[in-house]
């Protein structure tokens, strides 16, 4: 579940579909090769899926830095030694104002080469407590929350965000940031490139007995075919897939069984994930599951089908951690080809969804939150009959609060202006049951609210 998951994390860091499992192949395998027990390759094997809990947090101020889509900002990053400024001078200067005319992209620069080091540290500081909290939350060992957290610390003490060294580094980090650049540098130049640039850098930014480690790993078979698998999830090929030959690396007498109520707790904590990815939604997404229950409840559906349908909620808009922060964040008008990449995020949504074995059933409800009654919505153009009544209660939710909420163009609306303005889409975009349940529960949480209020 967490590597299907992991896939989300991969787009919001630019990364080639499949990173983190890819990640997971390779650290695993130098774990066991470095004599790592049970236990430990436990607490790496969730480290390595988990790496970029946090890294949407830090989505939008890159984009605000840069100016410039976030996503390649990051992918071009990870295959940067930050050790060597002209690495990184040529970096800023690719990646800063691309397209902006030279009055706009100067100031950036200026700012960069200003307040670059101290950027980098704010950036790297909240990616990674906002990655441990998570992994924290989910309720894993304190070994993976440190790994996650401690992912950007170098042998040599040159790394962030505490400056660490050598042993001090939690052994799950060392080798999670080892596996990391061994995948970028695979998938831009094979195992040629990634071999050279895991010696270059030992002694510096790795342990240098985990680089041996891997020199001795890479020579398992299917090491790197598997690296190569471009179609992780295929139907049919399973056995073969890279989903799951990474899913039969957990040390069996570690294995996690997921209950309810951690099932309950991984969709929350990737709600979370999701709505950092902008400044603009911050409890987004929690407020639309609220909406949804509260509508789901006066349509008397069952206890069950009401804790089935928060999940959608909370991950309808997972397809967005695939969307520039670029557009998210605009405040203007979007293009043509804004308007396109926005529209995509839906389908997404249900394609990341699909992934995972639980969810697969509310992949598409989550994924036609943009449908509308009149066949007028996207992904799919689905008209009425075609659209279950889950899909319809998320998109009342999901308008409500989208007009509610504050928005890069546009501040937060009232409440009966809200309402007013969605009533005008009654029948055509809205379900007029869902939109009536909505307006009896924010009238009846008006009164209580009003009630609590002291004389």
């Amino acid at each position: 579940m967490i590597g299907a998951l992991s896939f989300a994390l991969d787009l919001t860091e630019g990364q080639p579909p499949g990173h983190c499992l890819r990640c997971a192949w390779i650290g695993i395998h130098i774990g066991r090769r470095f004599g790592l027990d049970a236990d430990a390759l436990s607490d790496l094997y969730y480290t390595l899926l988990l790496k970029d809990t946090g890294c949407s947090s830090n989505a939008s101020r890159l984009w605000e830095l840069y100016g410039g889509d976030e996503r390649l900002v990051k992918r071009g990053f990870k295959t940067v030694d930050q050790q060597s400024m002209r690495q990184v001078a040529r970096f800023v200067l690719r990646h800063t104002g691309p397209g902006e005319p030279l009055r706009r992209r100067i100031p950036r620069l200026l700012r960069l080469a200003r307040d670059g080091h101290a950027l980098a540290s704010e950036l790297i500081q909240t990616r990674c407590e906002r990655g441990a909290n998570i992994v924290r939350r989910l309720g894993f060992s304190p070994a993976v929350a440190a790994g996650v957290y401690s992912l950007d610390e170098h042998w040599n003490g040159a790394g962030q965000p505490e400056g660490l060294a050598g042993r001090a580094i939690p052994l799950p980090a060392r080798i999670a940031l080892l596996a990391q650049v061994i995948d970028v540098f695979h998938a831009v130049g094979g195992p040629a490139a990634a071999r050279a640039e895991a010696t270059r850098r030992a002694g510096t930014w790795f342990d240098p007995d985990l680089v041996a480690a891997f020199e001795e790993a890479q020579h398992t078979p299917a090491f790197w075919s598997t690296l190569a698998d471009t179609a992780p999830d295929q139907p049919g090929g399973a056995d073969e897939s890279l989903a799951a030959r990474v899913a039969a690396l957990e040390p069996p007498s570690r294995a996690m069984a997921v209950d309810e109520d951690r099932l309950d707790a991984i969709t929350a904590a990737f709600a979370d994930v999701i709505d950092a990815k902008s400044s603009f939604t911050g409890g987004h997404s929690q407020r639309v599951a609220e909406y949804a229950d509260a509508i789901a409840a006066r349509l008397q559906f069952s206890p069950a089908r009401r804790r089935w349908l928060r999940r959608a909620a909370l991950l309808h808009d997972i397809g967005k951690l695939g969307v520039s922060n670029g557009i998210l964040d605009k405040p203007g008008k979007l293009d043509a080809d804004e308007w396109a990449a926005i529209r995509r995020h839906s389908a997404l949504s249900e394609e990341i969804l699909g992934r995972v074995s639980v969810f697969r059933d509310l992949a598409p409800i989550a994924g036609a939150h943009h449908e509308r009654l009149d066949g007028k919505g996207y992904p799919l153009g689905l008209h009425e009959a075609a659209i279950p009544l889950e899909a319809r209660i998320i998109t009342a939710a999901d308008i409500f609060d989208a007009l509610t909420a504050a928005r890069p163009y546009r501040g937060p609306m009232p409440t009966a202006d809200a309402l007013a303005l969605m009533e005008r889409d009654r029948g055509t975009a809205i379900d007029p049951a869902c939109l009536d349940a909505l307006r009896e529960h924010l009238a009846e949480d008006a009164e209580a609210s009003a009630m609590r209020i002291p004389v």
